[in-house]
């Protein structure tokens, strides 16, 4: 299936001046009737088509895009796998985060090892909330003041069940609640800003500026959250960026599980973006170690933030070993 989408674009890509990325962007999504777009195959091209003009020119990307705003990608992280009910639990994680030399200052945590949220949530009542308002007081009691933490979601709740799990977290000030509620907008986007304190980031799978434009322009989210392989490559997250950045709304980058490909692009555009916040770390053995399918230097990251690569195009070179150790069964070589 993949294939079958790339062989769509080749009317408008072969034999076209690989540079003229813009035109390439506008020619693959612009076309109607009866043509719909594919965004998150766009995506792979767009991501391909810069690294490719940043090896023509020898250059990072990160400078072909206008940087650097900053001296280096945030990174943000994920919460272990434990019982925060357990204050001790809490505290011997802590410790073991406090101890590991990327020295993450930031953590997500999803709320389903408190209450079951997959496949999809019942509407939660009274003593859900009183659980998590536990398990996250937990939390802040052994992180401190020093480390963010995040109630993450997966979009399955209902407006009431958001806003509860939203008010239950407030007096630990968490620094952003993550895809409470369907990824579409809907006006229960705004009644959920309008109901809590806590911000509101959501976008991972959100297409281009049309699909980000009803949540700014009704001010119903505090962070956008976009994937730049499934919202538009690099092209269309950087004009996602420039249009929060009109009303001061920060972006980051959803990058979980996601290949070096995609965390590598996700941080040369960081450094492009006046208005950025922080990339979601996929580095690390919750992710099967990435940093593998680099060949030669793998990536670091210290103190919360990653070095831009320096390699011209994205600075990667697969290490075609390691992929070739962990394609899908079944499934052909493509390299």
């Amino acid at each position: 299936m993949a294939r079958a989408r790339i062989k769509e674009f080749e009317r408008v890509l072969l034999g076209q001046d690989p540079l003229a990325i813009e035109r390439h962007f506008y020619m693959m999504t612009a076309e109607q009737h009866v043509f719909t777009a594919h965004i998150p195959t766009i995506s792979g091209i767009d991501i391909a088509l810069w690294d490719l003009a940043g090896k023509i020119l020898n250059k990072p990307l990160y400078r072909l895009l206008g940087g650097p705003m900053r001296e280096a990608a945030p990174i943000y992280s994920h919460g272990g796998s434990f019982d925060m009910l357990d204050l001790g639990a809490c505290r011997a994680w802590v410790q073991k985060v406090r101890e590991a030399p990327e020295g993450f200052t930031a953590f997500k945590f999803g709320a389903s090892s408190i209450v079951e949220q997959l496949p999809f949530a019942e509407t939660l009542s009274g003593s859900d909330f009183k659980k998590v308002a536990k398990g996250f007081a937990n939390l802040r009691t052994a992180m401190g003041d020093d480390l963010d933490v995040a109630l993450h979601f997966h979009s399955q709740c209902d407006l009431p069940s958001a806003i509860g799990l939203c008010r239950a977290v407030e007096p630990v000030d968490p620094a952003w609640a993550e895809d409470p509620l369907h990824v579409n907008y809907s006006e229960a986007w705004l009644e959920l800003k309008r109901a809590t304190r806590v911000p509101i980031l959501t976008g991972e799978k959100v297409e281009m500026v049309s699909g980000f434009r009803p949540f700014l322009d009704n001010g119903a989210i505090d962070i956008v959250h976009p994937d730049i392989a499934f919202s538009g490559g690099i092209t269309g997250c950087k004009k996602i960026a420039d249009y929060a950045a009109l009303t001061r709304t920060p972006m980051a980058l959803h990058s979980g599980g996601a290949s070096l490909v995609r965390f590598y692009a996700s941080a040369h555009l960081s450094g492009a973006v006046e208005n950025f916040f922080k990339i979601e770390n996929c580095l690390g053995a919750n992710w099967n170690f990435k940093e593998k399918m680099a060949a030669g230097k793998e990536p670091v990251i210290r103190k919360s933030v990653m070095q831009f690569p320096e390699g011209p195009g994205l600075g990667l070179q697969i290490n075609e070993d390691w992929l070739r150790q962990h394609m899908a069964k079944d499934e052909t070589w493509w390299g």
